[in-house]
C-alpha cells in the first residue's frame, strides 16, 4: 500500500474539516464520504469528487477505503468503530471514544482481536509544543513527586446559538452530557497524559442548565484524590466570560504554571518535604527561583495527528507510535464520567468507575431531564463551520 484511502463518516463541523486537509497529507487520499443528510453529502462529494454513501455500512463494504475517520454524534462512535474493525479498516475516532467508560472498555476488548489494525483518537492537543514540553519536564522528575494538579478551564464560553445548532447537541440522548463530554475531553486527557496519574476518588458539584436553556450540565467543579496523596481540582463552564485557562502542577521540587502560552517554573532550591522535616525554624520560606521554560512554538492541529496515523499504517508500525492511541481514550473518559456522576448526584465516585452504575446514571438523567432543552427560538444567524473547526 502506498496510499491510505480514507472514508469519513459524518460531515458536520469536524468531518468537513478533516475532508478539507486529507488530500494534502502525504500518503493519504480522500476515498469516500458518508452522511445521513443528503444535501450535505451531495455538496461535499461534488466538491471533492468522491463517491458518497448514505450509511457507513455501505461505505465500509464498498472496497474504496482502507481507513475511516469517525466524526458523528458521540453515541455513534462505538458501533461505527466496531463495524470498521470487523471490516478490516483502520480507525481514527473523534473524541470522545465513547460516552460511557463501559462502552469504551468494550471497544478496547474488541480491538484486541485486530492487532494488525491501527486505532487512533483525535486528541490533537497532544501535538501542542507547550504541553509536550510540560510532559517532558514532569517525566524527567523536575517537579519531584506531584502534590497538586489544578486546572481552571472556563474559556469555553458558548451562546444559546451554539446549543441551537444541532438537535443532538446538549441532550442526554444525543450527546450524553454537556461540557464534560463535549468541550473538556481534551483537558481530561491532558490531566492523565501530562502527569501519568489517575485519580482514585472524585467529588464534585455540577449544575444543569445554569446559564443556558439545556438539559445537561454547563458548569462543574471537581476535586480529584490521587493514590499518592496528591489532590486535583478541575473547574469548567460554558457560561463564564471572561474565562480562565490556567493549569498549575505542583510537586516537592516546585510548581509549574501553564497560562497564556507560557510555562513558568518556580523551582525549589531544596525539597519542600526535606525542609518541612528538618528545619529547626517554625516559619520558613523555601527558597526558589522562577523562570520561564523555553519551548519551540508550533502548530497544534488535527492534521498532525492524522499524518502520524498515516505514517504508522504505511510503515506497519506499532499502535504505540501514534500520537494518541485509541485505547487511551478510556482514561480521560473515565475521569470525566466520575466528575459528571459525582457532580450531578453530589455523591463521591470511586475509580475505577463502575460501568453499569454510570450507564444507570445516564438513564436516570435522561428520564429526569431529557427533552427539557428549550431552544424553540432558533437563530437565523449563519454559522461559519470552517471557523468553528477547532472549537467544538
Amino acid at each position: 500500500m502506498d496510499k491510505v484511502r480514507f472514508g469519513i463518516v459524518g460531515l458536520g463541523v469536524m468531518g468537513s474539516g478533516h475532508a478539507g486537509y486529507l488530500n494534502s497529507v502525504e500518503g493519504a487520499t480522500l476515498g469516500a464520504l458518508c452522511d445521513i443528510n443528503p444535501e450535505t453529502l451531495a455538496k461535499l462529494t461534488a466538491q471533492y469528487k468522491v463517491p458518497g454513501f448514505k450509511t457507513h455500512g455501505e461505505m465500509f463494504a464498498s472496497g474504496l477505503i482502507d481507513a475511516v475517520i469517525v466524526a458523528v454524534p458521540h453515541y455513534d462512535h462505538v458501533p461505527i468503530t466496531l463495524d470498521a474493525f470487523r471490516k478490516n479498516l483502520h480507525v481514527m475516532c473523534e473524541k470522545p471514544v465513547a460516552v460511557s467508560v463501559k462502552a469504551a472498555r468494550q471497544v478496547n476488548e474488541e480491538y484486541k482481536k485486530y492487532p494488525h489494525l491501527k486505532f487512533g483518537i483525535m486528541f490533537q492537543q497532544r501535538t501542542n509544543p507547550m504541553f509536550r514540553k510540560l510532559r517532558e519536564v514532569i517525566a524527567d522528575g523536575e517537579l519531584g513527586e506531584l502534590t497538586r494538579i489544578t486546572w481552571i478551564a472556563t474559556t469555553w464560553f458558548r451562546t444559546w446559538t451554539y446549543y441551537a445548532m444541532g438537535g443532538w447537541r446538549a441532550t442526554w440522548k444525543g450527546e450524553g452530557g454537556g461540557t464534560i463530554i463535549n468541550q473538556c475531553p481534551h483537558n481530561l486527557d491532558q490531566l492523565q497524559w501530562l502527569t501519568g496519574l489517575m485519580p482514585s476518588r472524585v467529588t464534585a458539584v455540577g449544575a444543569i442548565g445554569k446559564t443556558h436553556p439545556i438539559e445537561v450540565e454547563d458548569e462543574i467543579s471537581a476535586i480529584l484524590e490521587y493514590p499518592n496523596g496528591a489532590i486535583g481540582h478541575f473547574i469548567t463552564s460554558t457560561g463564564e466570560a471572561p474565562g480562565t485557562n490556567r493549569l498549575e502542577i505542583c510537586g516537592d521540587k516546585g510548581k509549574i504554571v501553564c497560562e497564556n502560552g507560557k510555562l513558568m517554573f518556580s523551582r525549589n532550591r531544596k525539597s519542600a518535604q526535606e525542609v518541612n522535616r528538618t528545619s529547626p525554624h517554625p516559619f520558613v520560606h523555601v527558597e526558589n527561583w522562577t523562570m520561564e521554560i523555553p519551548y519551540t512554538p508550533g502548530p497544534e492541529a488535527h492534521q498532525i495527528v492524522t499524518t502520524q496515523f498515516v505514517k504508522t499504517i504505511l510503515s506497519n508500525g506499532k499502535n504505540s507510535e501514534l500520537l494518541a492511541e485509541g485505547t487511551e481514550g478510556v482514561r480521560g473518559l473515565e475521569i470525566g464520567n466520575a466528575i459528571l456522576m459525582a457532580g450531578l448526584t453530589r455523591t463521591p465516585v470511586e475509580l475505577p468507575v463502575n460501568g453499569d452504575a454510570y450507564d444507570n446514571f445516564i438513564l436516570d438523567m435522561t428520564k429526569k431531564y431529557g427533552g427539557k432543552k428549550n431552544l424553540e427560538t432558533k437563530t437565523a444567524a449563519k454559522v461559519d463551520f470552517a471557523a468553528s473547526f477547532d472549537k467544538k
